[in-house]
């Protein structure tokens, strides 16, 4: 194809790509289903994770529940079975009533499957992945959550903390990833979601290690998006998840300055995961919650002295301070109380 022509085709695509985006805020596309497939969540036993969990097991998904934590990551399965029990009774009174016109999943496809794994370590990942696969099938849906704060200023942050960090929240991704990726390519069929944060787009102080892994794994997953575009493998979906601060209690402490914090509060976690699920089912390749995060990628073209000057406005300069500070109390009270 001629260059210039080339060009101009390429050209259309780009705008027809934006009037398509700016459609996606108008009409909303229309869910896909997951009935009856496999989906793969880390981090299940808390925070975002058990809520992910809840929202595939109301739409009918089977479940591969991922945790370090053997009892919470269990009391999420116990939660995911009651909501397959009221489907099920659901199902049930519908057909007792004849309006079984809709297709209905026999019971025994809503399943929920647990496993004790800790995903920072490769090899424990590799080993559980292949239980998975034996004892379950093949992975549709991966939903790569699990994250881990230090809660340490740089300098009084162990050696071995900054590595929890990053292998836990950016490595595991890696690991995962290739451990289901290749039946995936196969069939040309799945979806991976990556929960990271909106501080893997713009930084903080005092969170080093928790913002190179999320940079990190930000930057991981634009380039499989991409290497999955330019293998043409287009049945395979990837959805990048950026929210603001979440009121999970993993950053608990964390002020902006006190002016502006009602404008921007933190969001409350069905929120997120909500807004998140909608991002997923609609194949939307990412979501910032709130749409104000959208903007902050703009903030790496302009001047670092005009972002320091925001920051301070904003308090955002040293909104993590207070949240490490509660840290080393707790930490401090922790040692007092076993005698160290």
């Amino acid at each position: 194809m001629n260059i210039v022509v080339e060009f101009f085709v390429v050209t259309f695509k780009v705008l027809w790509a934006f009037v398509l985006a700016a459609a996606r805020w108008l009409v909303r596309p229309k869910e896909k289903s997951v009935a009856g497939q496999v989906c793969l969540i880390t981090g299940a036993g808390s925070g975002l994770g058990r809520l992910f969990a809840l929202e595939f097991a109301r739409r009918r998904a089977l479940l591969v529940l991922w945790d370090i934590n053997t009892q919470s990551n269990e009391e999420t399965a116990g939660m995911v079975r009651h909501i397959y029990r009221d489907l099920e009774a659901a199902d049930a009174a519908a057909l007792q009533a004849g309006n079984g016109e809709e297709e209905i999943l026999p019971h025994c496809n809503l399943q929920v499957f647990t496993y004790t794994c800790d995903v920072g370590k490769r090899e424990n990942v590799y080993l559980t992945a292949e239980r998975v696969r034996k004892e379950v099938g093949e992975v549709s849906v991966l939903v790569n959550n699990a994250g881990v704060v230090s809660g340490h200023h740089l300098l009084e942050c162990p050696d071995e903390l900054i590595e929890r960090t990053m292998m836990v929240n950016c490595h595991a991704h890696f690991w995962t990833t290739k451990a289901f990726l290749p039946t995936m390519l196969e069939i040309n069929h799945g979806h991976i979601v990556t929960v990271a944060s909106s501080l893997g787009l713009f930084s903080t102080a005092g969170v080093e290690d928790y913002c190179a892994s999320k940079f990190g794994v930000v930057g991981f997953h634009e380039s499989l998006s991409h290497e999955l575009k330019a293998a043409e493998k287009d049945g395979i979906k990837t959805t990048l998840v950026c929210p603001y601060l979440v009121d999970t209690g993993m950053f608990r402490g964390c002020r902006i300055r006190k002016e502006i914090e009602p404008f921007l509060p933190p969001l409350k976690p069905d929120y997120c995961v909500k807004q998140a699920m909608k991002a997923i089912l609609t194949d939307q390749p990412m979501i910032c919650t709130p749409r104000l995060m959208y903007m902050v990628t703009f903030m790496k073209s302009i001047p670092f002295e005009a972002v320091v000057c925001m920051y301070r406005f904003l308090g955002a300069d040293k909104c993590m301070y207070p949240f490490i500070a509660q840290r080393k109390q707790a930490t401090n009270n922790n040692e007092a109380k076993n005698g160290i």
